[in-house]
């Protein structure tokens, strides 16, 4: 690194240094030697309308991408709009680096009503990511970077924050500043390996339950393992996709519907693979009683017994371990659970009401135009919920949800990161009326761009889970309608095309015309659209 930098300048030529391309952030009077940085380097820079969408966009990069989501955010006010993105990242094992300032050292903590001031800004981020530290000295930036960086290979991926007061980053930084080497992913015990193989072998009636923390597994070894010993498979939403929907084994995205789960307590060995086995995996207050042994494999030590027990704990990664466990060899016919597998995934489609299939029927249309290996970003919304079941998925990183946290405004945003993140791939976003104006500024950064990216609006007038669930308690419906402004009129404003579909192949047809067009467009759904409103 050439000598007479300052530490701002340093940051983002070590961040380049580590594989980093982008960086979202809105620039300040207090990150100015930061983007001082940035000028200096070949990291694109991309600005959101709000630090919320900053997170989102970063979030939506790391997934569809694998590597991590960077982020530029001034202190106090920058650091608290993230913090949504921040915990929803760390809810959904997501990795993402954010870098901000902090007041001078002499004015830290002391109260002063400096500009941007939090007394304890660490404090803020400190309960939503894996590390959090403000650097004193220069000398102290690069080993957390490379801490960083490190454990989203090496560990379970969450965000990580570094503050540096302001005169730390004008400070000439120390030494040559060189990106560390990457942590190997960590091996399982030889015996316990053994162990599962030979249970897995013997297996009757095996499942496999594949989480977030399976993603990087290649396609291939889960499937050669699910034939070899004819194990059901079924995916949280994080894991969409990792196992193909269409393939015989599979039973997909369905493991909070109850056929599912019937399936799986009667499975007489389970391996779960990266799966904390939360209640927004099962959508129930209790996981399902297993009759059959537990495999679980985890990256983490500490999750390996949450919310579950397993009879052989496995702290591993999950590709090392099925590398492992290479071939395993069943007696039984592969194809035993077939007629089970697609029985139990006609029941749970049977069992879908009348708003879900009307969901459904635009959920079809959607899969039918976008190609593959598409990325679907989506929001907090009655649709995305029936389409973390429904929507059939045959490859990771394509089926983007805010599961743990739940937060609204996530898709748009994250559909322009996952867009920048994989420019070949068709990218969407999918959200509801009242979710998506929490960030709807940011179509101005895909209209910017020029990113042709369709976003599907599921227009309800409302916050129809939320009425739901009061009609269903007999609650009076409060704070569940909202007036709605012109989405069309608003998206036009913005640069973006927009469109309302009056019929299933209107949108069809809009939305093959917005995969190849030279900028957003926004595509209006009504619920009350006559061709869903006559399903019942």
């Amino acid at each position: 690194m050439p000598a007479n930098r300052s530490c701002g300048e340093a940051i983002a030529l070590l961040l380049e240094n580590y594989g980093v391309d982008t960086v979202f952030g809105i620039p300040g009077v207090h990150t100015l030697e930061l983007y001082k940085g940035l000028a200096g380097s070949q990291i694109r820079h991309v600005l959101p309308r709000h630090e919320q969408g900053a997170g989102f966009m970063a979030d939506g990069y790391a997934r569809a991408s694998g590597r991590p989501g960077v982020c530029f955010v001034i202190t106090g006010p920058g650091v608290t709009n993230i913090a949504t993105p921040m915990g929803q990242a760390w809810s959904d094992s997501v990795p993402m680096l954010v870098i901000s300032s902090v007041n001078e050292t002499e004015h830290l903590g002391q109260g002063r009503g400096r500009l941007h001031e939090v007394t304890n800004q660490q404090a803020v981020t400190a309960p939503l990511t894996a590390g959090s530290a403000v650097a004193m000295t220069a000398p102290e930036i690069p080993p957390f970077l490379h801490k960083a960086f490190s454990s989203f290979t090496a560990s379970r991926p969450r965000p990580w924050h570094l503050s540096a007061p302001l005169d730390v980053l004008a400070a000439m930084a120390d030494g040559d500043w060189q990106a560390g080497a990457m942590a190997p992913g960590l091996a399982p015990d030889a015996r316990q390996v053994d162990t599962a193989r030979d249970w897995l072998a013997a297996a009757k009636r095996p499942m496999i339950l594949l989480g977030g923390g399976a993603i990087g597994i290649a396609r291939e070894k889960i499937v050669k393992l699910a034939e070899s010993i004819g194990a059901a498979v079924v995916t949280t939403t994080a894991g969409k996709g990792i196992f193909p929907d269409s393939h015989a084994l599979s039973l997909g995205g369905t493991l909070s519907l109850e056929p599912a789960q019937s399936l799986l307590a009667n499975a007489d060995i389970l391996l779960i693979l990266g799966s904390e086995l939360a209640e927004t995996d099962w959508w129930v207050d209790r996981m399902p009683t297993l009759s059959g042994k537990t495999i679980r494999v985890d990256i983490s030590p500490e999750q390996l017994t949450v919310n579950h027990e397993p009879d052989l704990p496995v702290c591993a990664d999950a590709g090392a371990f099925l590398d492992a466990l290479g071939t395993v060899e069943s007696d039984l016919p592969g194809d035993r659970q077939h007629a089970a597998i697609a029985q139990t995934r006609q029941k749970a489609m049977a069992d879908w009401g009348p708003l879900a299939r009307k969901h459904i029927a635009v959920l079809n249309v959607i899969r039918a135009i976008l190609p593959e290996d598409a990325v679907v970003a989506t929001d907090m919304t009655q649709i995305a919920y029936t389409g973390n079941a429904a929507f059939p998925v045959d490859r990771p990183r394509c089926w983007l949800h805010p599961v743990g946290f739940g937060t609204l405004g996530y898709a748009l945003p994250a559909a322009i990161g996952a867009k920048l993140a994989q420019p070949e791939r068709a990218c969407v976003a999918l959200a509801g009326d009242y979710g998506f104006q929490f960030t709807l500024p940011e179509i101005a950064v895909a209209a910017e761009l020029e990113l042709p990216l369709p976003i599907l609006l599921w227009n309800n007038d409302g916050l129809g889970q939320i009425h739901l669930g009061m009609v269903e308690r007999g609650t009076p419906a409060i704070g569940v309608h909202a007036r709605n402004p012109d989405f069309l009129a608003l998206a036009r404003a913005y640069g973006a095309d927009a469109v309302r579909a009056d019929s299933l192949s209107a949108l069809g047809e809009t939305l093959k015309k917005a995969l190849t067009a030279k900028g957003p467009t926004l595509i209006e759904i009504r619920e009350d659209m006559p061709e869903l409103a006559e399903m019942t």
